[in-house]
């Protein structure tokens, strides 16, 4: 077995989630809120909600879709920046999608002491839409759709799934992280490739 960045990444996640089960302090410790991150400067939470997950579903879901696309964005980087420095872009891009998907729910919860938050949902969110992003011809399962759809319809429609969840609210799931760690994710290999960006819209256009 290979230990690539996205394998430590993978087993750390799992460890802490699978010890967070049976610890409460833990699981309180690094959970978001927006509020205790504000208001006691616990800026430490927007960063280690995304080593805990709320059950093992949830850890399983999040776990997989990285590896995946994960996986295969990492080979992508390693190829075309080199092995250290495709290593770091990944960290990057993961540490900063799960740092940016907290923006919008601090923005609407700094001053909600009853708002929680947990789980790689929005740094897996930025790596999936740059992945999207890097191979926009790539084909995409949905457990709801029982056939591969190419990733730059997917993409749009996943988008505007999560918006419309987002908007219509009470679902338990943070949406807004979702689409701020896929917003993240699509501005990083803009940055980093901007020829990436100029193919996916050719394509779509």
């Amino acid at each position: 077995m290979t230990f690539t960045l996205l394998t430590i990444i993978i087993i750390v996640t799992v460890i802490v989630s699978l010890n967070a089960f049976k610890d409460n302090a833990l699981m309180d410790k690094l959970i978001y809120s927006p509020y205790r991150s504000k208001h006691n400067r616990e800026y430490y939470r927007m960063l280690g909600h995304i080593l805990i997950h709320a059950d093992s579903t949830h850890l399983i879901f999040n776990m997989m879709s990285l590896y995946f696309l994960g996986s295969l964005l990492e080979q992508e980087f390693m190829f075309q920046y080199g092995g250290l420095n495709g290593e770091i872009h990944f960290l990057v891009l993961y540490i900063l999608g799960g740092l940016f998907a907290t923006l919008i729910p601090y923005m609407r919860n700094q001053d909600n002491p009853n708002y929680r938050s947990l789980g790689a949902s929005g740094a897996v969110s930025a790596v999936i839409f740059a992945a999207i992003i890097w191979n926009p011809t790539m084909e995409l399962g949905l457990l709801f759709i029982p056939i591969p759809i190419p990733a730059y319809i997917f993409g749009p429609l996943y988008l505007a799934f999560e918006y419309w969840a987002d908007r219509r609210g009470n679902t338990g799931i943070a949406h807004d992280a979702h689409i701020g760690g896929a917003i993240f994710g699509i501005l990083y290999v803009l940055i980093i490739n901007i020829d990436k960006g100029k193919d996916f819209f050719s394509i779509i256009f």
